[in-house]
């Protein structure tokens, strides 16, 4: 039998769908894996950049409350709690705490603290 050999793209998107999955076990958003994991993915760019700005000690035109508002209304109100800000710009910007991933024993892609992250890049792997 001949086996297929996918492509650096068909894995990436395998990647995102899997990961788009496990924030709906979680958050039950209704909107598709890929899709979700896109919206999700565009915010993680702004607010990181907004971060590290932040973090030069440089203004930004943005506002990250906006951006917090807008991942709430994606994955839901009802879980905001579970979601919050890392203010360090050297890592992922949207988060589950590292006690209610363990807790909860959630499928997520996490970081090396044990924290489950949102929106990953999932693009290399």
């Amino acid at each position: 039998m001949e086996s297929v050999k996918k492509s650096k793209k068909e894995l990436m998107y395998e990647r995102i769908e899997k990961h788009g999955e496990n924030l709906n076990r979680i958050f039950n958003t209704g909107i598709d894996n890929i899709e979700l994991c896109k919206k999700l993915h565009s915010l993680e760019v702004k607010a990181n950049a907004i971060m590290c700005h932040r973090c030069n000690g440089e203004l930004y035109e943005g506002n990250l409350a906006d951006l917090e508002t807008e991942a709430e209304k994606i994955l839901g109100y009802r879980y905001s709690e579970l979601v919050h800000l890392n203010q360090d710009p050297r890592g992922y910007t949207f988060k589950i705490d590292d006690e209610l991933v363990r807790e909860k024993d959630l499928v997520i892609y996490r970081d090396l603290g044990g924290y489950g992250i949102i929106a990953p890049d999932l693009t290399n792997e």
